[in-house]
């Protein structure tokens, strides 16, 4: 294989890509790339014809280890078969997840995943189509379309039962030759010398001992992950936990859009997840919720939160906390800070978490597997360690454009739509909603960040400071007080105080100026 990889630092900010005849043009997270591949390759980027692997549990042959078969394991292994390598998948349970996270899929995400050709795994799965938001406040409402009118007709948020999605990813993955997929539980990686990843020993299902071994070790097994601290520097918060409760047989006020209210103490989200099922999240701050067991959460839901949700759904919502049905489910945040380890690698949310009330985790996944694979692709050894940490020393920095940006915006939004005893806090709360309100650029441009189409943390930062000059403006008008002065200025401290901690934690340099970082020009070509 012939790889030649080109970058163009002046196409940084154009977002495109095309392919002629066998040149290949692309462009990862605003670096563009020109790969050049000659038909006499030896491997097999589609099939692994003659490389299956064995069922035996042994684990070896394998170039690539994935821990973990949720959204990003299994559409990473996928991902990988398809170019060729042999990838073995240790996930421990293989059963149909029931989950209230991972339920919605960003336009950006799906963008992804028709990208990684895995787009008719929403299929046959009852999945709903969104086309943007419904934003409440005060009974008040205003719509949030997705800028979506140059794009193909298809591209469109998705919300669906996160189970049924990842039964079908991985239905997919399996039916590739090059893909073994084990249930057990990684109890540990291998190292050699206290340097190198080389594999990782688990537990069967039946309670044997194994051991697997590759050169490239990904692990992607969720927020809970055992395996994340030799790996990254794991700094992990929960600023408040999700209520899940499941509606059914009842109409939102507007169909095919998610809905969320701003309510007291945090928001409330409506999103449909099947035909007959609306799934409802219930933000409650910290980490203490009322019990379940004793009949506490129910009170809480009917007599604080029942009563700020809309009319409309009032009936099916007192229906759903009657048959107990109800999940909690931790919301935790945890910037990406790698430890740059041979032969390994953290992916999902094992690497890193935003708050979920955006929606973004997916479309994080999915953006960072299309930037690994075509990083991988001009590796035709992954024994070759030099150029493998070189790869992915790359991907920290490529990914994090996009990552950045929807990481940023959704733990600002989550603190500017969480009501306050602060008046200043208060006053910014209204003037996001009044100027998502204006519509045009207001509203289009918050909604391309949210949505996973516009990668670009600048435009997050522009969009965000306008907001709080709006709501300064709001107090001056039309005739300025000391009073509404001394706000003013509170309410622009405030918003230096939500946002640049987020930065800090993602990194200035990379999120802003990715391309002053070394490892942005590093990644191989084929030897």
């Amino acid at each position: 294989m012939c790889d030649l990889v080109l970058r163009s630092k002046c196409l940084n900010h154009f977002n495109f890509s095309f392919t002629c005849n066998n040149n290949n043009l692309i462009l990862i997270n605003n670096s563009l790339f020109l790969r050049i591949e000659s038909h006499s390759s030896t491997r097999n980027t589609h099939i692994c014809k003659g490389r299956k692997l064995n069922d035996s549990g042994s684990g070896t042959g394998a170039d690539v280890i994935i821990v973990g078969a949720g959204v990003a394991g299994s559409a990473l292994a996928y991902t990988l078969a398809k170019d060729g390598r042999r990838v073995h998948v240790i996930e421990k349970d293989l059963r149909v997840p029931n989950r209230i996270n991972g339920e919605l899929l960003q336009p950006g995400g799906y963008i992804k995943l028709k990208e990684l050709g895995l787009e008719d795994c929403l299929d046959q799965i009852d999945a709903q189509q969104v086309l943007g938001y419904i934003l409440y406040k005060d009974r008040e409402n205003i719509k949030l379309p997705y800028p979506l009118e140059n794009y193909h007709a298809d591209v469109a948020g998705r919300s669906f039962h996160n189970g049924r999605f990842i039964q079908r990813l991985r239905e997919k993955t399996k039916a590739l030759p090059c893909v073994q997929m084990n249930e057990g539980t990684v109890t540990s990686l291998l190292w050699k010398d206290n340097k190198t990843v080389i594999g990782v020993q688990y537990k069967s299902k039946d309670g044997k001992e194994h051991k697997a071994y590759a050169p490239l070790t990904i692990v992607c097994d969720g927020c809970f992950s055992k395996l994340r601290h030799s790996l990254c520097h794991p700094k992990v918060e929960v600023p408040s936990c999700f209520v899940g409760l499941i509606l059914e047989n009842c109409q939102l006020p507007f169909e095919n859009h998610g809905h969320v209210i701003l309510a007291n103490p945090s928001p409330i989200l409506f999103y449909r997840i099947s035909s007959t099922e609306v799934r409802c999240l219930v933000d409650i701050p910290g980490q203490k919720v009322p019990p379940i067991g004793n009949g506490k959460m129910a009170n809480f839901l009917k007599t604080m939160v029942a009563p700020q949700i809309p009319a409309e759904l009032h009936d099916a919502f007192i229906s759903a906390i009657d048959t107990e049905n109800i999940r909690i489910m931790p919301n935790g945040y945890m910037p990406a800070e790698p430890i740059p380890t041979p032969g390994a690698l953290l992916i999902g949310d094992a690497f890193n978490m935003r708050h979920p009330l955006t929606g973004g985790g997916m479309t994080v996944a999915l953006s960072d597997i299309v930037v690994l694979r075509d990083l991988l692709k001009p590796l035709t050894d992954l024994n070759d360690v030099d150029s493998l940490c070189k790869c992915l020393g790359s991907f920290y920095i490529l990914r994090k454009p996009l990552a950045s940006t929807i990481n940023t915006l959704a733990g600002a939004l989550y603190i500017v739509f969480s009501a306050s005893s602060d008046q200043a806090s208060n006053e910014l709360r209204e003037a996001c909603f009044d100027y998502l309100s204006l519509g045009t650029i207001f509203s289009s441009g918050p909604m391309a960040l949210l949505s996973g189409l516009n990668p670009r943390p600048l435009s997050l930062v522009l969009h965000f400071f306008a907001v709080a000059i709006y709501g300064v403006g709001r107090l001056l008008f039309p005739f300025p007080s000391f009073r509404c002065t001394w706000i003013g200025a509170r309410l622009i401290l405030c918003a230096f105080g939500i946002i640049f901690p987020i930065i800090r934690d993602e990194g200035v340099r990379q999120m802003f100026f990715p391309a002053t970082v070394p490892e942005f020009y590093r990644s191989p070509s084929a030897r």
